[in-house]
This record gives C-alpha cells, structure tokens and sequence, in this order.
C-alpha cells in the first residue's frame, strides 16, 4: 500500500486560519497555534456578538422614542400603552427613526393618542 502524505491539506488548513487572522498582533497573525486560538476565539464573539447588538438596538430606540416623548409631555410607558390600546402597530425602530428625522410627525401620534 502506498504512503499518504498530507502536507497539502495542513498547508490548505493553516493558510485558512492564518488569513483569518491577517492583522492581529505579533504571533496571534503570524504562528498557526496561537492564531487558530485567536481565531476561534473571535468567531465565538462574533456570534454572540451577533445577539447582543440586536439588544443594544432595541435599548436606543427606546432610550429615542422615550426622550421624544418626554419632550411632548407624556412619559414612554404611557406612549407605548396608548399605542397598543389605538390599536396602531409602529415597531420601536421606526418610532425611533421618526422621532429622530420628523419631530413634527412624532408630535403628530401624539396628539392622535391623546385624543
């Protein structure tokens, strides 16, 4: 039976995990070991990362809506069960944005809550 050299798929497999890790400091972008260590490491926080920022989000939108609404009069727990009560379905991502880019509109709901 013949021998199996398998120097091209470790050469394939490092050059993979060194490109990853092209741009990190001193031997983290330049050893195999401690750069597939760097790497999987990255990538974990990548994906937990992906999770949070979708937290993150949603804490400024409603940290936006509730500063507009402060401005109006009426305090954001009262706004956002006013609006479920209206039956008017507005996600806090485009309430943010709103109160953001058109204030007048935001005044707008408002006033078409409180009536």
């Amino acid at each position: 039976m013949s021998r199996v050299k398998r120097g091209i798929l470790t050469k394939k497999r490092h050059k993979k995990v060194l490109k990853l890790a092209k741009g990190y400091y001193g031997a983290r972008g330049r050893l195999f070991k401690s750069a597939q260590e760097t790497v999987e490491k990255g990538l974990v926080y990548a994906y937990r990362d992906r999770k949070v920022k979708k937290r993150e989000f949603r804490g400024q939108w409603i940290v936006r809506i509730s500063a507009a609404c402060k401005e109006n009069g009426i305090s954001y727990s009262r706004f956002m069960n006013a609006l479920k009560k209206k039956g008017m379905d507005l996600n806090r991502k485009i309430l943010a944005d709103i109160a953001l880019q058109d204030p007048e509109g935001f005044s707008g709901i408002i006033a078409s809550i409180k009536k």
